[in-house]
């Protein structure tokens, strides 16, 4: 199919010409799968990802996450190739995920095989790390879940990963990734002593389900020890969207606090598994995580990057850039028009659906909708936005549909009201 364009020109002053354009798709479609018990029993050998080489539609597809008892690999997505940019391959990843080694129902044994079978590349492991009554990981659980990770990691194919969820029943829950040991509250009882705990590792970590706990990690209060380490802010938690999170209760968006306060976080979905469905069913939170290749180094790099983003939709690909930067990057901008490319797609099933690019921006206690993009799965989209950093110093996009309504609604009005599907890691704007 040929390149064409459909030209959209937008009649505010105060913005440039927009122009949506539309690509030719190519995408293979995932054929009928075995059944989600066959899979699980071989898991070990199945093999659910393959990179292409960047710039091609050549990419295996992504499965979709079908309902329960239905392997995911039965519904195709999308394409794991970027079509505006290149060198990474996209991976879907959850990384939030309880067994019985805490709080969860289920065998921990049989985690990393049920993530695989509905589809995902990169999971983790993180049950709590213990709270009063909470029961939390042991010494030798801790063992136990490396030892899991280690015999379902396979390089290139599939990603497991250990982790824990640092848990405060006030201040809030963190997961810590990548750590060669794990912290509970008798030796940081304090935001201030689980910073101190983890400026001593090389370890990521991220604020989990931000709101739901009242003290909100001291207000998202700003520690530039960890200001490096510290890279994922959790937007779909479950079923839940967590952008007006506290709202009716008087509190500001958590994106809005934790950005205002000078995090660096990217945008995580997860899970938050707590039963035996680990990966299913489908409308639960995940993350795309592009790439250079699918190892725990790899995936590594792209979460110190910022380069993922959140979704709650099984087989999304989100691609975004500003002025050529890729999100999660810095734009050198103080004041001028941002020009944005967005590849978004989900394969054959989404082709031509109608969806909302939304352009948020900092406000006082919700995000400011600065412009409003109608698009539709398929198609690269891109439209210009003037920034200036004297309106705040980030910018994100999210994507939503029109047609559904957010159970968590912000103000009243407010353009976010409607159903999330996608958030963008944020840029940064830097003079």
């Amino acid at each position: 199919m040929g390149d064409h364009r459909d030209h959209h020109h937008s009649h505010d002053p105060h913005h440039g010409h927009r122009h949506d354009r539309p690509r030719g798709g190519g995408y293979a479609v995932g054929e009928g799968g075995p059944s989600r018990r066959s899979l699980l029993g071989a898991a070990a050998g199945g093999m659910l990802f393959m990179a292409a080489a960047p710039g091609t539609a050549q990419a295996d597809t992504t499965g979709t996450a079908a309902a329960r008892g239905v392997a995911a690999l039965a519904a195709g997505g999308a394409s794991r190739t970027s079509l505006i940019t290149t060198g990474t391959t996209l991976v879907h990843a959850d990384l939030h995920n309880h067994t019985s080694m805490s709080d969860g129902d289920g065998d921990p044994a049989l985690a990393f095989a049920s993530m695989r079978s509905a589809g995902l590349d990169v999971a983790a492991l993180t049950d709590h790390s213990g709270v009063f009554t909470i029961g939390g990981l042991s010494s030798s659980e801790w063992r136990r879940t490396a030892e899991l990770a280690d015999a379902a990691n396979v390089p290139g194919v599939y990603t497991a990963i250990r982790g824990f969820e640092w848990t405060h029943a006030l201040l809030g829950h963190s997961n810590v990734w990548f750590s060669d040991s794990y912290v509970d509250m008798s030796l940081a009882p304090s935001m201030g002593a689980y910073f101190n705990w983890l400026d001593d590792k090389d370890a990521i970590a991220g604020f989990n389900h931000p709101g739901r706990e009242r003290g909100r990690f001291n207000d998202f209060a700003h520690n530039s020890a960890v200001h490096d380490r510290m890279v994922s802010l959790e937007m779909f938690n479950r079923g839940d969207d967590y952008l007006f999170e506290g709202w009716s209760s008087g509190m500001s968006s958590p994106l809005v606090a934790c950005l205002n306060a000078g995090w660096r976080t990217g945008l995580t979905g997860v899970t938050d598994e707590h039963g035996t469905d680990w990966g299913y069913p489908e409308g639960k939170g995940r993350s795309g995580l592009w790439v250079t290749e699918n190892t725990r180094a790899g995936v590594l790099a792209a979460m110190r990057a910022r380069r993922f983003f959140a979704t709650r939709v099984s087989g999304l690909r989100l691609d975004a850039t500003a002025n050529g930067v890729r999100m999660g990057g810095e734009l050198p901008l103080t004041a001028g028009d941002v020009r944005f490319a967005v590849d978004l797609d989900r394969g054959a099933d989404w082709v031509g659906r109608t969806l909302n690019i939304q352009v948020l921006r900092p406000g006082s206690s919700a995000p400011t909708v600065v412009d409003v993009i109608p698009t539709t799965a398929g198609r690269v989209t891109e439209f210009t936005v003037p920034m200036n950093t004297a309106d705040g110093d980030w910018v994100v996009l999210r994507v939503s549909d029109p047609t559904q309504v957010n159970a968590s609604p912000g103000p009243a009005g407010h353009a976010c009201n409607d159903w999330g599907v996608a958030y963008s890691s944020p840029w940064w704007l830097r003079g």
